[in-house]
């Protein structure tokens, strides 16, 4: 049975590398050696390097979780207008998803790049409160997690029932696709098809919380190159093993909102944690996803 002390030394402290913000999400590590992180609530991107520090700042329209694709381009969810957009690394700018069936989407949240392109993301509708975004009513009557193919075209629908989705990963391999439900404080995990349609749809993991965003909340989620999976959650970040069994709680000092792994060994969790970003060194790597196995 895999314990916590397999995946990180019990004497690891996690270390404050970034602060000053409000509400800080989607690190995302970059081929230069930075990390990209959201600052939803400040409206901000920011970019801290090891050597520079924290070295720039640019308005974001309130984007929150954040990806890369294999070509190296960071897929964005953006609040203030309800889209997901594709930054290359020369700078041009394309909109991945807009609307569902006509409708603006609820508030893009959370992304995931599959190994062939194609574009996960999940629809709560935070961003259309009162700090968290731009305050307007919702277009579309649930909340869902959607794909869109490598080649573009319109958002298909993969699930709609939940409650908020928000933080969403792949296993290792890509056959089963984990979306959290932030109200409902579980983890629910999905058989993935090769044409993305969902299966077998279970419970992973429950009662990580109350659901109550003061207490700590089932937010951002990733998996390591085992597919033991952390999310945030009380006091932290909870780890689960594949099987779905609790392996322990991660300390962090503040609230957790979400994390990556980062470092030229994919062996450092980055974790975004309300004011501030802080970097923890563990024994395990994260799961390669695309762009982690792209030449530099």
């Amino acid at each position: 049975m895999t314990m916590l002390r397999d995946l990180v030394d019990p004497t690891e402290q996690p270390i404050q590398v970034a602060t000053g913000f409000v509400f800080t999400e989607g690190p995302i590590w970059m081929n230069d050696g930075s990390l990209c992180f959201s600052d939803v609530v400040g409206n901000t991107r920011g970019r801290w390097h090891p050597k520079l520090g924290l070295w720039k700042k640019t308005p974001n329209n309130i984007g929150n979780g954040m990806t890369r694709d294999s070509k190296g381009s960071l897929i964005i969810c953006e609040h203030a207008n309800s889209r997901v957009i594709r930054e290359t690394p020369a700078g041009e700018v394309e909109v991945v998803a807009s609307h569902y069936k006509n409708k603006e989407l609820n508030s893009p949240n959370d992304v995931v790049a599959a190994s062939d392109d194609s574009i996960i993301f999940t629809d709560p509708s935070y961003g259309r409160l009162p700090g968290f975004g731009v305050e307007r009513p919702v277009q579309l009557d649930f909340r869902g997690v959607y794909r869109v193919p490598a080649n573009g075209g319109e958002p298909q629908l993969l699930a709609g029932d939940f409650g908020e989705p928000n933080g969403l990963c792949f296993s290792p391999g890509e056959k089963l696709l984990y979306v959290n439900d932030t109200p409902r404080a579980n983890i629910r995990v999905f058989d993935v098809a090769a044409d993305y349609k969902l299966s077998n749809d279970r419970i992973f993991a429950q009662n990580i919380g109350t659901g109550e965003i003061a207490g700590g909340v089932v937010d951002g989620m990733k998996v390591d190159e085992f597919g033991n999976v952390y999310v945030t959650g009380p006091k932290g970040i909870w780890v689960f093993d594949p099987g779905g069994s609790h392996i322990g709680v991660i300390p962090i000092p503040e609230h957790t909102a979400n994390m990556n792994w980062g470092d030229s060994d994919w062996s450092t969790l980055y974790v975004a944690a309300s004011t501030s970003v802080y970097r923890l060194r563990m024994k395990v790597r994260g799961n390669p996803l695309p762009y982690m196995r792209r030449s530099k």
